[in-house]
């Protein structure tokens, strides 16, 4: 025995139990056929052959071992001479056996070794195949008889008996059936086969009971003997049945003699007794037990094998039959005719259960401790149900699911269907609704029942818990089992509607028939109850706590852990309900909260979607089970409803080679399935068909049969349910799948088969793509399809007519080859993540609820992948722009010091290469290696090419910017050669003064007063010689500019053209003159009768269209005064021309258009002078800049210290290199400065990108904290800004946050920024220095070859060159050493002067606009697409300027925010774009009379075609709460009212400022 489990590799597993879970996982080994297999596969091939159903599990051959068996022939050929005949013979006879494996044994070796619940699996697989199962098993250590109770739990058994004319059906557990039992054993060596004998009585044609004569069959068995085996014979009520009732059949393998316990316990419960033995001897061993047999009043028969005598009554009761030399068929016949004959007189019947009662025996569930309990507990939930109507059972004991979730439901299907005119009110009311009925379900108590299921599954007894499960399963089935005794009518109803509708039968009958099926089906339905339903209540009370976000007073812990009792049961190998099939509804926060749960506990797994559709009763459940030994519900009667989802684990062998850890399978009910009474409609069956094709990656489309109505049926829904994932950017796969067709191996019928189907599908495709409104002929238009592998047929499932058929061997291949064909698939496919299953069960859900399925679906997974996108292109856009600011800085140093002379776009490519190279790598890694990157891919090109622009792009701005200095280098070199001259002149002139002056060096106050009286004198002289600065007024010189345009227009106090509510005052209506009267054009404007003439009110999207012109306006001329670089030009009255020229152009370009409206000259003259006053300090700002630069006055008086400073070090006769030194230091101040505030700025853009919350993420992490702050202000004209002016909002926001993180974090990371840059910068200086020194001593240059090497080396980081010291005199400088040594103290005082100058303000105010981080991040954040949405002024959230596709947002707002309001009233609108396109309402684009369907809004054209609003009926807090807390400062702005149609719901009042703010977490 130890060597058989030796072999078979089993050593150690009667300790470490062979789990369920282990051989259900898809292995290498469980997707290939193996017909034969090495000895070591032995157990392997068994189970996974067992699993499929197939019952040449038990005829596997065992390879030979090649080398042994080829060293034996050359044995045999070396002595081919010596041998004879009978020395080979007997050779042979002695290897041939020796090392075959019993097949028996390898299933009991399983048996043993396996834990309850695989063993139970392994019993019920063995049912399934028709085999004798295990009764009474002897321990095979210490022979202890075990009853494996536990094992038979799952079985159930059908049959049918006649009674005179009546069919009775009858369906039974089998531990609960009492049926007549017969057994079978022997004494002693017997010639005949008994197993043989008593197959010939069940089933000539099947193996029930494994027999010497089976294939691989040996002597050498080692764990059969003493086990007793039982299989039933179950009559079909037809005349050819062996028997007319249900009959066990009892058989103890071994001699009888040797199994006392045994044959006992057999002899006393079997009605039918039945021996074999060679012949009878008084003097045998085995006379005693016999004889004692014999005296018993049961029927007896003997089978004598060496008797050849036919049947003989000995007594009554008592019977022999000979079997020597005598036909088998005969013998069978006579020993039937007996058994009947006995039964027929015997009232003794045997049930399962009652064998548990023997003493001496070990009953499995009574030994098991974890069994037993997990018993106990689901006993205990049953006795709630005792003596209990099943339907009030139902309303009583689960609450939650019945009545108030089918209203939910209903409710909520409603709601996303909207109907009335008043969408928003509508909706609001039906949201009211449905948290009442939520707020019932939650008040409904969880019933004794539910509650005793939530304490067990809650225990962390993770064994004890699969048990208790499965017995309430069990138990379940058991109980409701008597309700389903009417079951055979449905069958019988069923078939009669098959056939009238086959016949085309259009009469009452058809009519009364299905009426009669439906009534049926609603008793079966109301029969139902099973795990599903406890699990759903369990849902249901989950999603009510969670609705009103309160736990249950009766729920002992937190409602959030509901979610992972149902994962631990998913996880166990439990299917969980995914679509309610009662409601037709999916609880998508129930499902989301447990694959939340399931992503704790498992990780997020990659899984890989399998679902199946057909038709009712197609078998699909049965070929889910077989394939991956699975248990969905199969019987007849308990068809699947709705939608459930089973996880199958992946082996780790598997999941290197599949991508994925879990294979989904999801299981539906039928297609027009008739039993779902008053929901058969196409509109159902379309929604399920859709709903699993979008959720698999892979669909198995089932079809029974070849009828071509039932086809055209299936395929018309499948092909729309493709068409439409087609439509949606979704590319699941399909197989067909024919079952029961006669002849599989006929390949020339195939292909005619396959022909056919594909017309059949053509045809489809045509009428699905008329209704979907879509451009496909063929289906392989619609779906990547290949017609020679993707169909498959499958044979007969049983091989013979039930009940006693086994299943067909030939299915069963085609199960095989069908998994393979499966697995090859998804070994192509990278399957879905847990998270994004979530995300998708959601969307297809979402879109189903709306109806129109394309229009409403918002394929989530793709918008996350989307926004990842753009994060990602935010950080390499930034590194590209942070790059070519480093670059940008460096050049302009290189200008300013006239070491370069021009810039050249290749010169800038060339400095950017490294960092384009990174990012391009970057990309490649992201589109290559991120786990969406199958969805990611469509974007992979456009990408790349918008970072291509990006860079041209900031290559050519750049390069302009560049020029422009270039340019404008010589246009002040004036002004700089200038200021070069006054301040060389001063050191030379006071040099001069302080060389009369040094012989009285120590008399400080004489130096003072004649430097006094020299610096007076001088300054004097360069004030004279110079022009000053005047003063500028911006405001004047607009006012001057824009009169001499419109010399007739009165300048009065002017108005801020960016906060008026509307434009209507500014403009005129265009004329048309017609039979001599002038009209305004229809739709420019609605006109309202006053007393004095009409008033004019532009429409919503003419005030935007001119609102936008305004924007942009704005941007543009921002960029115009930034392009004067005033700071350093000076300011220029051009400047303002320039501005004012453009305005005018763009305003008459806008009238010229397609609108019906001019401007007014008050809309040029107030547009100008709101955009100048806007930016008069920004130009203000940098004109100062410029005076203090270039103003002889200020820039002189500025450094009189340090001229000072350097007189006073002539006087006391330092020498020449030292002055030269502190003039250097003094002349690199300026310059040193702006260089550290640069790269500080850089720096700490840099750091804000990364810590900032608000500017760390893309543009809509930043829209969001920009609305998070607008809420905590509360200032309506704020709100109205970002609305109208959202670019400009955006601006404003970032240069707040900027100012805000700088003085928030200026001592912990600004300061100790500008310090280690200091201290670069001192270390840079001071090696160019050092550098040049030991350049000059080795090449004995002199000061003028040292400063020529300094300047060169310091370029890159400085604004300094040689002519900065052009006419300072240096000629006696020649200690470099000590020039070194001296500039390095002067840098020292400097760099401390700095840090110690350096604060907030003189951050902003020393750095010039452009190099400030908010400009910088301004310049970052801004460049991208601002178009709004036409209805709600939404921004499309795309961060790329003129990007491909449509503008989309990810939550719209109230129409009335842009002054829509209802046509023929003052009221304002209240709807939300998305929910109104999800309506059958309509609106007048432009004001116009034409009326356009909100659902088909994109036929508005224009402006409305061009952007995506996806139906949405999600709650929108924040939105609501605004339009509540600033309804009358919007009702003041547009000037009307929400009234009447616009009155605001109350539902919306109900919602706080912080819900307003959690709730952008998470719509943003």
């Amino acid at each position: 025995m130890n060597l058989l489990f030796h072999r078979l590799h089993l050593e150690g597993r009667h300790h470490n139990k062979l789990r369920a879970a282990d051989v259900l996982q898809i292995t290498e080994h469980s997707i290939q056929s193996h017909e034969s297999c090495v000895e070591e596969e032995l157990v392997q091939t068994f189970i996974q052959k067992l699993l499929i159903h197939n019952y040449r599990a038990r005829h596997i051959e065992t390879k030979k071992n090649n080398e042994k068996y080829q060293t034996l022939q050359r044995g045999n050929d070396s002595s081919e001479d010596e041998s004879d005949i009978f020395d080979d013979v007997l050779k042979n006879n002695e290897s041939s056996q020796s090392e075959q494996i019993h097949p028996m044994d390898v299933q009991m070796a399983v048996f043993h070794c396996a834990d309850g619940f695989l063993k139970q699996l392994m019993v019920t697989k063995l049912s399934q195949c028709q085999y004798a199962l295990p009764l009474l098993v002897p321990d095979p250590d210490t022979q202890q008889i075990e009853f494996p109770l536990w094992t038979f739990r799952q079985i159930n058994k059908s049959w049918k008996m006649r009674n005179t004319n009546n069919e009775i059906s009858q369906i039974q557990p089998l531990y609960k059936t009492e049926t007549p039992m017969v057994s079978f054993f022997r004494f002693g060596s017997v010639s005949s086969s008994k197993s043989q004998l008593m197959n010939s009585l069940i089933n000539e044609k099947h193996n029930t009971f494994f027999h010497r004569n089976c294939p691989g069959s040996s002597r050498s068995r080692v764990l059969m003997d003493g086990v007793v085996e039982i299989a039933w014979f179950c009559p079909s009520g037809k005349n050819t049945d062996k028997f007319t009732d249900c009959i066990a059949f009892c058989n103890l393998h071994g001699d009888a003699g040797d199994h006392e316990k045994q044959l006992q316990i057999l002899t006393e419960m079997a009605s039918v007794n039945v021996v074999l033995l060679p012949q009878l001897q008084k003097n045998d061993r085995s006379a005693t037990i016999v004889e004692r047999i014999y005296r018993k009043r049961k029927p007896l028969i003997f089978l004598f094998t060496e008797d050849e005598s036919t049947l003989t009554k000995m007594k009554k009761g008592k019977f022999k039959i000979g079997l020597k030399d005598r036909n088998q068929s005969e013998v069978s016949d006579e020993l039937r005719r007996v058994i009947t004959d006995c039964l027929s007189e015997s009232s003794s019947t045997f049930r399962l259960e009652d064998l548990s009662k023997h003493s001496d025996i070990r009953v499995d569930e009574e030994d098991d401790d974890d069994c037993r309990r997990g018993r106990e507990a689901a006993q205990q939930m049953m006795s709630l149900m005792e003596k209990k109507d099943l339907t009030e059972f139902k309303d009583s004991f689960l609450p939650h699911q019945g009545k108030l979730w089918h209203q939910w439901s209903q409710k909520n299907k409603e709601l996303h269907r909207p109907r009335a005119e008043e969408i928003e009110m509508e909706i609001s009311r039906k949201q009211t609704e449905i948290k009442e009925i939520r707020q019932q379900q939650h008040k409904s108590d969880i019933s004794e029942f539910i509650g005793l299921f939530i304490k067990e599954i809650n225990s962390n007894d993770e064994h004890k818990n699969m048990y208790f499960i499965k017995w309430l399963i069990i138990l379940l089935d058991e109980y409701i089992s008597a309700d389903l005794s009417d079951l055979h009518k449905y069958d019988e109803k069923w078939s009669k509607v098959l056939k009238l509708k086959e016949d085309h039968d259009k009469s009452e009958r058809l009519a009364s028939e299905q009426t009669d099926l439906e009534r049926i089906s609603e008793d079966l339905q109301a029969a139902a109850f099973g795990l599903e339903h406890i699990m759903r209540e369990i849902g249901q009370i989950y999603e009510s706590c969670s609705s009103v976000k309160k736990n249950k007073k009766d729920l002992q812990f937190d409602f959030s852990s509901l979610p992972s009792l149902a994962a631990e049961m998913m996880i166990s190998g439990f299917p969980l309900e995914l679509m309610d099939g009662d409601a037709a509804h999916v609880p998508v926060i129930w499902i989301s909260a447990v694959l939340d749960k399931l992503i704790q506990k498992l990780g997020d797994q990659r899984v890989f979607v399998l679902s199946v559709l057909g038709i009712q009763s197609s078998g699909k459940s049965t070929m889910l089970n077989a394939m991956f030994g699975l248990e969905f519900a199969v019987s007849a009667g308990r068809c699947t409803r709705g939608a459930f989802m089973q996880l199958v684990k992946v082996s780790d062998e598997m999941k290197t080679q599949m991508n994925f850890d879990y294979i989904l399978v999801v299981d539906t009910e039928g297609l027009r399935a008739l039993e779902l009474a008053g929901r058969s409609t196409r509109h159902h069956d379309n929604e399920l068909a859709t709903f699993v094709v979008g959720l698999a990656n892979l669909t198995l489309i089932n079809i029974l049969g070849e009828n071509p109505s039932e086809m055209q049926d299936i395929l018309q829904i499948v092909v729309q349910a493709f068409m439409r994932m087609k439509k949606v950017r979704l590319n699941p796969s399909c197989v067909f799948v024919h079952q029961n067709v006669s002849d599989v191996t006929a390949d020339e019928k195939n292909m005619e088969g396959r022909r056919r189907l594909q017309e059949t599908m053509d045809e489809m495709t045509k009428l699905a793509a008329e209704e979907e409104g879509y451009d496909a002929e063929y289906f392989s238009d619609v779906i990547k399809f290949d017609i020679r592998n993707d169909v498959k047929y499958f044979a007969h499932l049983w091989e013979g007519n039930p009940p006693m058929a086994p299943p067909n061997p030939n299915y069963c291949d085609n199960i095989q080859e069908l998994k393979k064909t499966i697995m090859s698939q998804a070994e192509k496919s990278h399957g879905t993540m847990l998270i994004d299953l979530k995300d998708r069960i959601k969307d297809l859900w979402e879109a189903l609820l709306n109806e129109r399925f394309v229009f409403s679906f918002r394929n989530s997974l793709e918008i996350s992948a989307y926004r990842k996108l753009e994060t990602k292109y935010s950080k390499w856009s930034w590194s590209l722009r942070s790059a070519m600011m480093e670059i940008e800085n460096k050049l302009h140093n290189k200008i300013e010091n006239e070491t370069i002379h021009e810039v050249e776009e290749t010169d800038l490519q060339t400095e950017l290469k490294k960092t384009r190279e990174e990012v391009e790598k970057s990309m490649s890694e992201f589109f290559e290696k991120d786990k969406d990157k199958d969805i990611l891919i469509q974007w992979k090109t456009s990408f790349e090419i918008k970072i291509k622009e990006l860079q041209e792009n900031i290559v050519g701005e750049t390069e302009r910017k560049l020029n422009e200095i270039l340019q404008q280098r010589d246009l002040k070199k004036k002004n700089d050669a200038q200021r070069k001259y006054h301040e060389n002149t001063l050191y030379e002139k006071g040099k001069e003064l302080a060389l009369r002056l040094k012989d009285k060096a120590n008399d400080e106050e004489t130096l003072k007063k004649e430097f006094d009286l020299f610096w007076k004198q001088c300054v004097k002289k360069i004030i004279t010689d110079t022009p000053s600065i005047k003063d500028i007024d911006i405001i004047r010189d607009v006012r001057e500019s824009l009169r001499d345009i419109y010399e007739t227009i009165p300048i009065g106090e002017s108005i801020n053209i960016f906060t008026v509510p509307s434009y209507s005052n500014y403009v005129i209506l265009k004329r048309s003159t017609k039979t001599g009267i002038k009209e305004a054009v229809k739709g420019a404007c609605i006109k309202v009768k006053k007393t004095f003439g009409y008033d004019q009110t532009l429409s919503p999207e003419d005030d935007s269209k001119i609102r936008s012109l305004v924007n942009d306006v704005v941007e543009k001329t921002d960029r115009m005064i930034q392009s004067h670089n005033i700071s350093k030009m000076g300011y220029n009255i051009s400047c303002i021309q320039q501005l004012t020229d453009y305005i005018k152009n763009r305003a008459t370009e806008h009238q010229e258009g397609p609108v019906n409206y001019v401007f007014k000259n008050e809309f040029i003259m107030d547009l100008g002078l709101s955009i100048c006053m806007r930016s008069n300090k920004m130009i203000t700002f940098q004109q100062r800049l410029y005076r203090e630069a270039n103003d002889p006055e200020i820039y002189v008086e500025k450094r009189r210290a340090e001229y000072y400073s350097i007189f006073q070090k002539y006087c006391h006769g330092a020498t020449s290199a030292a002055i030269f030194s502190e003039i250097i230091g003094q002349k690199l101040k300026e310059s040193i400065e702006q260089s550290v505030y640069k790269k500080t700025a850089r720096d700490l853009t840099d750091e804000m990108r990364s810590n900032c919350e608000s500017l760390k993420g893309n543009r809509s992490n930043l829209e969001k904290h920009i609305l998070k702050s607008l809420t905590e202000k509360e200032d309506c004209h704020k709100y109205m800004n970002y609305i109208n002016s959202p670019r400009d909002h955006f601006k404003s926001f970032i240069r707040d946050e900027v100012s805000r993180y700088i003085t928030d974090k200026f001592s912990v990371s600004v300061l100790p920024k500008m310090e280690k840059n200091i201290e670069l910068l001192q270390q840079k200086i001071m090696k160019a220095a050092h550098e040049s020194t030991e350049h000059v001593q080795e090449n004995r240059g002199d000061v003028g070859l040292w400063l020529k090497s300094f300047t060169q080396k310091i370029s890159d980081e400085l604004i300094f060159s040689e002519k900065d010291l052009s006419g300072v005199k240096h000629d006696g400088v020649d200690d470099f050493n000590l020039l070194e040594d001296v500039l390095k103290e002067e840098l020292h005082a400097i760099m401390s002067e700095i840090n110690r100058r350096f604060d907030t303000k003189t951050f902003d105010e020393k750095l010039d606009l452009k190099f400030r981080p908010d400009e910088l991040l301004i310049g970052h954040f801004c460049q991208c697409c601002w178009v709004q949405c036409p209805f709600c002024k939404a921004i499309c959230t795309n961060t790329i300027e003129n990007h491909h596709g449509d503008h989309s947002v990810p939550f719209h707002r109230n129409i009335g925010l842009n002054g829509w309001f209802y046509r023929g009233t003052t009221n304002l609108s209240i709807n939300i774009c998305t929910s109104s396109v999800a309506s059958d309402g309509f609106f007048h684009p432009n004001d116009s009379d034409d009326q356009v369907l909100w659902r088909d809004y994109r036929t508005a054209g224009g402006v409305y075609a061009d952007w995506s609003i996806t139906p949405d009926l999600s709650e929108l807090p924040y939105w609501k709460w605004f339009v509540c807390r600033f309804q009358k400062d919007l009702e003041m702005h547009y000037n009307k009212t929400f009234e009447g149609s616009g009155v605001i719901p109350d539902e919306w009042k109900k919602y706080s400022k912080q819900e307003a703010i959690e709730s952008l977490d998470k719509y943003i």
